[in-house]
């Protein structure tokens, strides 16, 4: 080898060791990550209260502002905190808040499904029935469908809480008892209670503590045990019926469309991970607490109308499903649907349905 040709070698070896370091150098910068300078800032508001939403909301949105890794950050307010419960839908289409968890019905949802938010009566008997109804038998595509002629809001995600009971100051053992108890109750089920005598009050959610202690309310007919104690509202009141007009509560997410379609793709998808994250923990809580506090509780007499006389009750849901049916094609559909889902439950038997 002549030293012409050693030099060629050496000459080729540090040229590609120079190639060499610059494709890693330029490999490294090509794609860096680069962070917000400021962060995503949303407010969003709850319908429920602060000792009730540290378990259905809250624990979802701090593992969504930690995942979020400073690129987003949502802050959370309680129940009538930014606004009243029944202005919470046109908060958000107005933009004075950029997201909201509540049920369609009290936060005066102007769309026909909006009826069967919160405890449309006997719709579901467990709280695996609501996802099951969303997913599995075509409501999301309705409730879509509906939001979409909304101009403003973007309707995300639904799930289920926990049963409609009476926790009333005065026993319940007929449907005689009934008549005249002035309880705190959602728009629907509080028509349809209205065909028993009792009395629907629409009170701010502060307020309900003391309008029970004054004797303004008898009760409410708004939740099941597990809020009941959660909330507080077992220490002042004295009897549970266990008889429930619906097994679960049916509960929405909605955005604000502008904020909704300027969030990048990975927090659309985070939001919506955090938002089953919430509904599985309701899922498992609700089933834990209804049992725990109606057998542990103690704070509760538990009270039952005969099944033979509450029957009456579910017969009349059925005609009121029927005068819903007439309000529009699209509440038709959804009476046929949760018809052919509740024809499906007894078909199977149990566990599915008893009786």
């Amino acid at each position: 080898m002549n030293d012409r040709t050693k030099l060629n070698k050496r000459d080729f070896l540090k040229k590609a060791g120079v190639a060499s370091v610059a494709a890693v150098g330029a490999t490294t910068l090509a794609a860096p990550y680069v962070k917000a300078q400021s962060p995503i800032k949303w407010r969003m508001q709850t319908y429920a209260g602060a000792s009730l939403a540290e378990h259905v909301i809250k624990p979802s949105i701090d593992e969504f502002n930690k995942a979020a890794n400073g690129e987003m950050e949502i802050e959370l307010f309680y129940a009538d905190q930014l606004v009243p419960q029944g202005e919470l839908f046109r908060a958000v289409q107005n933009g004075t808040i950029d997201a909201a968890q509540s049920d369609d019905d009290s936060m005066a949802s102007p769309v026909d499904v909006s009826v069967f938010g919160a405890y449309f009566p006997f719709a579901s008997r467990y709280g695996l029935d609501v996802p099951v109804l969303w997913e599995w038998y075509g409501l999301r595509e309705l409730w879509e469908e509906a939001y979409a002629e909304v101009p403003g809001v973007t309707w995300l995600s639904a799930g289920a809480w926990d049963p409609c009971n009476f926790v009333t100051n005065k026993p319940i053992r007929s449907l005689e008892d009934l008549k005249g108890l002035r309880v705190f109750t959602f728009p629907t089920g509080g028509t349809f209670l209205q065909r028993f005598g009792v009395v629907p009050v629409t009170l701010p959610w502060e307020d309900i503590e003391v309008a029970i202690q004054t004797g303004e309310l008898d009760g409410v007919a708004w939740c099941g045990a597990t809020e009941t104690y959660t909330v507080g509202w077992a220490d002042i009141t004295k009897y549970y019926l266990t008889n429930n007009i619906s097994g679960a509560w049916a509960g929405s997410y909605i955005a604000n469309t502008d904020k909704w379609n300027a969030l990048p793709e990975h927090l659309k998808t985070l939001f919506k991970l955090s938002m089953d994250s919430s509904h599985y923990y309701r899922q498992h809580w609700y089933w834990w607490g209804e049992a725990h506090y109606r057998t542990t509780g103690g704070k509760l007499e538990l009270t039952t109308i005969p099944e033979e006389e509450w029957k009456t009750v579910e017969d009349e849901a059925l005609k009121f499903w029927d005068e819903i049916a007439q309000k529009s094609p699209r509440n038709a559909k959804i009476v046929q649907i949760l018809k052919n889902y509740a024809d499906t439950m007894r078909k199977a038997g149990a566990p599915y349905r008893y009786g």
